[in-house]
């Protein structure tokens, strides 16, 4: 029985009765990560070129959205860092009213995506690929964090790489100590409490820790509201975006960008979460969910939403199991806001970047990274592309590029292994007691050509065949198709023309042994039409006996 394209963990606990239960620990587990997502809100936001509060709430909104829509149980939403590259630069260019139309964009193709069922088939991207941009992603948001790190309090960086690091060098006399000092604090609080007190936010600690330290000691380093102001804490208004086809193209490219990571961190997480609770989430309504929250975020002010993974686990961890933890998150979020927003313009920027920076070494998954270099090459030429196309170039090539490219290498792979041959009647082949059908069971007949053809027979297979097939010109060509599991529509047409051009040049084509799909799918494009009734035949025996009677037949009538 098929899943629903859309049915929502929350509305199917309701039904089930099972909602609310468990209740005390779902409302503990919202609650500690909310405050655990407070500085990545913040420092996701300032980091994408947007503002504290946007990223605050695109936290609080797409996290409630996310958490009441989502296929997975305990799926906590938000602003994350895969966004950060791509938001920014929509932002420089377009302004904030352009990310507001991608956003929206962005929305309407996930729900797409998950109308038509591609959740189960984004999963398939291919790791080098998901691992090459991943990591290109960390390289740029680290890049971009050296500027508050180092304080330099550079108004605008580069868009390009060679040009950030050569700023970095010319104002390397400008590096702030104590906003060194601060960052570096800052990086070692949150190891020490990652590695030993794991259950202590030690990001949030960091934040009060040191703007508490900044304030009382007077210490000259940028904070948010010398740099954006006092945070405004009012629920913000709807804002709908002036639209018209030119900016819808143009925008166009980032959209997919933002809806292809969306999709494939959402689906990451609620897989890694399905592997820590043990329980199946629903893809296509997962992407359905961000497609709603993306919708509708951007038009209360914030920025594109996914699911965030280290925020689910932190849910889990702390024996969130049903959607009213993220709903608590959300509302822990803008409580916070409401009562403590205007305290957080004394928090330094610094420290927001050495968070992101801890953010972005994770994230980086270096140590996967350089042991894909055991990989094979093909996996490794995706792996740096698509890493060396996201820190030069942009994620709106990357991607498309990295999957091309793989997909290519796999076809590549898939002609290698599928193993196609001419069983050359003048050779003497060992007969097969095991297999009764087994080629050196049988005499091949002069006149006679098998074509034995092994694994998927994909268009580079279906070529090689091609070229072959016609350059024999025998009377008899029998294509056994045994072992051929799947065809593609380049062998389809292949066959097709082997068996036009053969019956042109006055010789028979029999098929031997194909498999139901193989054989569907001839039948549907119509092959088995232009073939004589009984040239399909279950087994290479009768094939062949076939074939010695047409040979007997063309040999009496030329004499």
């Amino acid at each position: 029985m098929k899943k629903a394209i859309f049915l929502p963990k929350s509305v199917e606990l309701l039904l089930k009765g099972a909602l609310f239960t468990n209740l005390p620990h779902n409302l503990i587990a919202g609650l500690i990560t909310g405050i655990v997502a407070l500085p990545l809100a913040i420092a996701f936001g300032i980091a994408s070129g947007a503002t504290p509060e946007q990223g605050l709430f695109s936290a609080i909104i797409g996290g409630f959205l996310i958490s009441l829509f989502s296929g997975s149980r305990v799926q906590i939403g938000g602003p994350t860092g895969a966004f950060i590259v791509v938001v920014y630069d929509i932002i420089n260019e377009f302004g904030y009213s352009g990310l507001i139309v991608s956003t929206i964009i962005a929305g309407i193709i996930l729900i797409f995506f998950g109308i038509l069922r591609l959740g189960s088939i984004i999963k398939f991207i291919p790791y080098p690929v998901t691992l090459g941009f991943t990591s290109g992603i960390a390289v740029l948001i680290a890049l971009t964090q050296l500027n508050d790190f180092l304080g330099l309090e550079l108004t605008h960086l580069p868009a390009s790489i060679p040009e950030i690091l050569l700023v970095y060098c010319q104002h390397l006399t400008q590096i702030n100590p104590t906003t060194v000092g601060l960052g570096l604090a800052t990086i070692i609080l949150i190891i020490i409490c990652r590695h030993f007190i794991p259950k202590l936010p030690g990001s949030l600690l960091a934040v009060i820790l040191f703007a508490l330290i900044a304030f009382f000691f007077g210490l000259e380093v940028e904070t948010i509201g010398s740099k954006f102001g006092n945070i405004n804490n009012s629920f913000p208004r709807p804002v709908f975006p002036q639209l018209n086809l030119d900016l819808l193209t143009k925008l166009l490219p980032s959209a997919v960008t933002i809806a292809v990571l969306g999709a494939v961190e959402s689906l990451l997480s609620a897989v890694v979460a399905d592997g820590m609770t043990g329980r199946r989430h629903n893809s296509n309504t997962e992407l359905i969910a961000q497609g709603i929250s993306n919708i509708i975020t951007p038009v209360f002010g914030g920025i594109p939403t996914t699911g965030a993974i280290a925020r689910t686990a932190t849910n889990i961890h702390n024996g969130g199991n049903t959607p009213l933890a993220g709903i608590t998150h959300a509302f822990t979020l803008l409580l916070i806001v409401m009562l403590f927003g205007k305290y957080a313009s004394a928090i330094p920027l610094v420290v927001l970047s050495s968070i992101l920076l801890t953010v972005a070494v994770g994230m980086s998954e270096y140590r996967l990274f350089f042991q894909m270099f055991k990989a094979p090459k093909s996996d490794i030429v995706v792996m740096l592309t698509t890493f060396f196309l996201t820190v030069f170039l942009n994620l709106t090539v990357a991607i498309p590029a990295g999957i091309v490219l793989a997909a290519l290498l796999f076809m590549s792979r898939m002609e290698s292994v599928a193993g196609a041959k001419i069983i050359d009647p003048n050779k003497t082949q060992d007969p097969s007691f095991d297999d009764p059908f087994a080629i050196g069971n049988y005499t091949i007949s002069q006149g006679i050509i098998v074509y034995e053809i092994n694994g998927p027979f994909f268009f580079g297979a279906a070529k090689r065949f091609q070229y072959e097939a016609i350059e024999t010109a025998p009377k008899v060509l029998i294509l056994r198709m045994r072992n051929v599991s799947a065809i593609d529509a380049t062998g389809i047409f292949a066959l097709k023309d082997i068996i036009k051009t053969c019956n042109q040049n006055n010789c028979t084509v029999l098929i031997s042994a194909i498999q139901k799909q193989p054989l569907a799918a001839l039948e549907k494009a119509g092959i088995t039409k232009i073939l004589k009734p009984g040239q399909v035949f279950l087994n290479i025996a009768q094939a062949l006996e076939y074939a010695e009677n047409i040979i007997k037949s063309k040999d009496s009538g030329q004499s």
